[in-house]
């Protein structure tokens, strides 16, 4: 039995975020915002509707769905606007972990077996509204669909044998953890959860009674731990997406406690000698992603999604202060393709004379796709020769034009790697 999500909606109308019945733009409107918001506050996925009624509006809301998958962790589940099944793709190639087709919709039940068939069964969802023929669920069931979103019916749809997801549905706790205990429950989306819902507190009260929610718990005790003198265990802090190394800092077993509760890191200040949750002056939050300790158990890694900056100085790191540096080599292929990228990208916003990367830019997109098409071929006919350089000059020529192309297409090397990463 999978562990009881919480969840959030968004809806999206011309690339805004908006009030679910008006339309009406909800704060100012930046989704991305408001998801990394959910994320961090410890929701376990995202609905979101596309309320687009057209292509344009359509590709705008996909367009925000991208950059909402590119900034946060957890998964969505996207649907809205389904006319065909390259729409499912879009949501898909997009970020969503799941798409939810309309049952109201007599084209998106005919998409069923094709969209599973291509996508698989895990993908697709089904959106069933209250007073359905609910007979039709045991359909779904066997043409694809691998979750309901029940509108309002979600007790009609748990006698069906699919996994359900309460939606538009108030629960008093009581009866939302005999719910969630339920064989067949998914989650529940509820409209209570707004961006400052605390995710992580509501969960811990759900396993308190029960219920297997995503918590962190923690598979070492405190008492595991070798302390300093001070009873304290220090903490090295590491960017999660970049293994930048931010901080040094330490905990004690109140501030240990703490972190695991909240999801945010929380430490000790040796200076002003009290519990001290980081950002809570300056909104700098780090919120958890891993917890290791080292081989002897008296040093911690955090990794962490960092808010902001970590230092008081306003630096990305604390280690700043240079003592004794060698030349050595840190061709990092990862950090290669971003600098060189970033030079390109520079190019094209702050153009150079005689420069070759602005003659391209220059001379427009057939000219950019013409000489990835002919570096194309010239690796083709270096791989013919059996001296490995020259195919290594060819890749290189070959990389370059690619991420001219990327800059003018406005792609990045993380859309590259995310995308990389999903399949």
């Amino acid at each position: 039995m999978g562990k009881f999500k919480l969840m959030p909606a968004i809806y999206l109308y011309n690339g805004q975020c908006v009030k679910k019945d008006t339309k009406d733009i909800l704060g100012d409107g930046d989704a991305v915002e408001l998801a990394v918001s959910y994320n961090n506050h410890g929701a376990d996925s995202i609905l979101i509707f596309d309320y687009s009624s057209n292509d344009a509006e359509h590709d705008a809301n996909i367009g925000t769905v991208i950059k909402m998958a590119d900034s946060v962790d957890i998964p969505m589940i996207v649907g809205g606007n389904i006319k065909r099944l390259e729409d499912v793709k879009k949501y898909l190639y997009a970020g969503a972990y799941k798409i939810f087709l309309d049952s109201t919709k007599e084209s998106n039940i005919e998409l069923i077996e094709e969209a599973a068939e291509r996508f698989g069964n895990d993908k697709i969802a089904i959106k069933v509204d209250k007073g359905y023929d609910y007979e039709n669920i045991k359909q779904f069931k066997y043409s694809g669909v691998s979750l309901v979103i029940a509108d309002g019916c979600a007790e009609e749809c748990l006698k069906y044998g699919l996994k359900v997801l309460p939606y538009n549905e108030t629960f008093a706790f009581n009866d939302l953890v005999e719910f969630a205990k339920t064989k067949k429950t998914y989650g529940i989306v509820e409209s209570s959860f707004d961006n400052e819902f605390d995710f992580f507190n509501f969960k811990s009260q759900l396993k308190s009674e029960g219920v297997n929610t995503n918590i962190f718990e923690s598979s070492m005790k405190f008492s595991d731990f070798k302390l300093n003198k001070d009873g304290m265990i220090p903490v090295i802090v590491q960017d999660y997406k970049t293994d930048k190394v931010l901080m040094l800092a330490y905990m004690t077993e109140e501030a240990f406690n703490m972190t695991m509760k909240t999801g945010k890191m929380t430490y000790y200040s040796r200076s002003r000698d009290e519990i001290w949750v980081k950002g809570m002056t300056s909104g700098h939050y780090q919120y958890v992603k891993e917890l290791t300790m080292d081989c002897d158990k008296d040093t911690m890694l955090a990794k962490v999604r960092q808010v902001g900056v970590p230092c008081h100085t306003g630096a990305d790191t604390c280690f700043f202060n240079n003592i004794v540096k060698e030349d050595y080599d840190n061709s990092n292929p990862m950090k290669v393709f971003e600098e060189t990228f970033n030079v390109i990208l520079d190019r094209k916003k702050n153009p150079k004379d005689g420069s070759y990367t602005n003659y391209l830019f220059d001379k427009g997109i057939d000219k950019i796709l013409k000489k990835v098409g002919e570096e194309c071929t010239e690796i083709v006919i270096a791989a013919k020769n059996p001296d490995p350089q020259e195919i290594k000059y060819e890749i290189s020529d070959f990389l370059y034009h690619v991420m001219v192309l990327m800059v003018e297409k406005g792609v990045s090397w993380k859309d590259i790697t995310t995308e990389l990463s999903r399949r």
